[in-house]
């Protein structure tokens, strides 16, 4: 089976095309906002159907397959950004109807647990989302009955996403780029200063260690600000991880999402995990990244499952939360 999966649930549109389970290509562009702004909704879905042409074109040449040899279409149904999720369901559904071709609507968050589970070979892990709006560990019961959810949300962010922590100090430092991969630059190079710290139980919170960063601007260096925000924060997180790993007695984990592509944090997790005795894994940071390819793994993963959806009866989802999946 040929499965080719759109992505398009925030700043990234990406289109990827798997065959039994490899990937043959993972084309994307991204929509960049204004300096000193966040993701403008309208101008991002703008963004992706302007792009949509030349990167179908990208994905098929990549992958060598004409739009005729693909078995299953997919896209990103939510949870995400209203405008630009219509963009990957209009384009799914079009492509589907016209080549008369199954379509599946796939969970983001979803795809990013399953392709990372399945590119690692892992069976049962503890699984560490951290994206720009969600951030959760989860784990999975692949032996749940139909109709109820597969997914169990163990703990998860009680204000706001690791990445949009790191996002938001970025503009509000006015940083020249606004992104979490500078803060990450700039912590190299600074010391650790104590910050507000929040996890209750195996929840955690960061709008208090958000406002106590941004009053540390000019009273700390912007690199030490960074440091102690990215320490902090992985800290919370990987203390309410090991909770949920004594909890379940999990012997894999893995962290997904966007955040997932940060070194630091992933050292963190991988000594913890030393200490407990799992294993730890995280794949490339291309597949971490939002892309297309881990909806059409995901779609084909699912379509092996017996999954059979309505063309007509999908539309977008953007509050669908992971322990909806059924």
């Amino acid at each position: 089976m040929i499965s080719l999966g759109i992505e398009s649930t925030a700043h990234t549109l990406g289109i990827g095309i798997v065959k039994g389970g490899e990937i043959l290509s993972n084309a994307l562009r991204i929509y960049k906002p204004p300096s000193g702004q966040g993701i403008l909704p309208r101008a991002a879905a703008d963004h992706h159907a302007d792009a949509f042409g030349l990167v179908l074109r990208e994905a098929l040449s990549l992958a060598k397959v004409s739009l005729a040899d693909i078995d299953l279409f997919s896209f990103s149904q939510g949870p995400g950004i209203g405008q630009c999720l219509r963009v990957s369901c209009a384009g799914a559904k079009y492509l589907a109807s016209f080549y008369d071709k199954p379509l599946l609507g796939i969970n983001h968050c979803h795809a990013h647990l399953e392709i990372s589970r399945g590119l690692l070979g892992m069976e049962d892990p503890l699984y560490v989302y951290v994206s720009g709006a969600n951030t959760q560990i989860i784990t999975e019961n692949r032996k749940i009955a139909k109709g109820h959810s597969r997914f169990r949300v163990l703990g998860e962010t009680l204000d706001m996403g690791l990445g949009n922590l790191f996002d938001v100090f970025a503009r509000e430092a006015e940083f020249e780029y606004p992104h979490g991969s500078e803060v990450a630059k700039l912590a190299s190079r600074g010391r650790y200063f104590p910050l507000p710290y929040t996890v209750k139980g195996m929840n955690f919170a960061f709008a208090g260690l958000l406002t106590s960063a941004v009053r540390s601007m000019g009273k700390q260096s912007k690199e030490d600000i960074c440091r102690s925000l990215l320490e902090t924060s992985f800290a919370e997180l990987c203390e309410a991880a090991e909770r949920a790993l004594c909890l379940t007695s999990k012997k894999e984990v893995t962290v997904c999402g966007g955040v997932a592509q940060n070194a630091r944090f992933c050292k963190m997790l991988s000594l913890l995990c030393k200490e407990q005795g799992a294993v730890f894994g995280v794949i490339a940071p291309e597949y971490n990244a939002d892309n297309g390819a881990m909806i059409a793994y995901t779609a084909q993963s699912e379509w092996n499952r017996g999954k059979r959806e309505k063309v007509d009866a999908l539309k977008p989802n953007g509050c669908w939360r992971i322990d909806e999946v059924a």
